[in-house]
């Protein structure tokens, strides 16, 4: 799933407030400790950065021998 920066901050902000029940765009989920936040917050980061990262394949020619 494509996560969006406002989900993820989102939910840092409902982990500084101590909320452990998080309504965002009209679907609820709640967590089971603040643990189980902070791991679903940083699955979260990684997909959202990989996602964003160009990758290129350059090709290389070579004259042979």
């Amino acid at each position: 799933m494509a996560w969006t920066q406002a989900e993820i901050d989102a939910l840092k902000t409902a982990y500084a407030k101590g909320v452990l029940r998080v309504r965002y765009l009209g679907q609820e989920t709640q967590f089971g400790s603040g643990e189980d936040m902070l791991a679903r917050i940083a699955m979260m980061e990684r997909e959202l950065n990989t996602s964003t990262i160009q990758r290129h394949r350059y090709a290389s020619v070579s004259k042979g021998t």
